[in-house]
């Protein structure tokens, strides 16, 4: 498959370029060739020195990842980021990027991913971001209390040997969930307003115990690698049905 069709068609599904202006990532090609031949695509979460070194060992043409090395701009190339453009370079291995875009897609994000676990219906877009978002809301067929719900996390995502945390000051059932993967802490105020019963995200912020303690709202704090492995799974599937052999790079930070 061409390189440039194919990153076209990654676009087109992921929206990339209406998250510009709200994403400081650099979502697309982030590093790589007009042109090229692609067979075999590898996907990881983290654009790292590991990641690139096993997809280079799988073979690779291209690696798709939800974190790049690009934020902001990049001013220099220098230190790590010459590092992991060497890598990539020496190897012909292109880089692809979706981050706010592969957050909230609404079948195959990372958040998609989070409420198809806890079999959330009725859902509607949440984690708003300017004209975007970067989550979802929906209600559980059948409230469940935050020791289930936990076990359900626990059951499914890697959380890394610290395990997940709960915050546990919501109501005995909870029925309405808001899901922002990732760090996803800073919109529990939108969680609030909504009128959801908890909040699972991957970490926290030191404010978030008193806030959802005073707002009466449950945070599960399920990792963020762990919840975020949802999307380049999800995106593997779909590249495979276009062709390319795909592979998954499965690197745990436990974080």
């Amino acid at each position: 498959m061409d390189l440039s069709t194919l990153v076209a068609r990654l676009d087109d599904e992921l929206r990339t370029a209406d998250y510009a202006d709200v994403d400081a990532s650099a979502n697309g090609l982030q590093v790589g060739p007009d042109e090229g031949t692609v067979e075999t695509v590898a996907f990881a979460v983290d654009a790292a020195a590991a990641t690139i070194d096993a997809a280079v060992d799988a073979d690779a043409d291209l690696l798709v990842t939800h974190h790049g090395f690009v934020w902001g701009g990049l001013d220099r190339v220098t230190g790590r980021e010459y590092d992991l453009v060497s890598r990539l370079v020496e190897a012909d291995l292109a880089l692809y990027v979706s981050h706010l875009p592969l957050d909230g897609h609404p079948t195959l994000g990372n958040a998609a991913g989070v409420a198809d676990l806890l079999d959330l219906g009725a859902r509607n877009r949440f984690g708003e971001l300017g004209p975007e978002y970067g989550g979802l809301r929906g209600r559980l067929q059948d409230p469940l209390d935050a020791e289930e719900i936990a076990d359900r996390l626990a059951d499914e995502l890697d959380h890394g040997p610290g395990g997940g945390r709960v915050l546990d000051f919501g109501p005995d059932r909870i029925e309405h969930v808001a899901v922002l993967t990732g760090s996803g802490t800073d919109w529990l105020d939108e969680a609030v307003a909504v009128g959801a019963d908890a909040l699972v995200t991957g970490e926290g912020k030191q404010q978030v115990y008193h806030a959802a303690r005073e707002a009466g709202v449950t945070v599960f704090l399920a990792g963020h690698y762990a919840t975020e492995t949802f999307g380049v799974r999800s995106l593997a599937d779909l590249v495979d049905e276009w062709g390319p052999d795909t592979h998954f790079v499965d690197h745990p930070t436990g974080l």
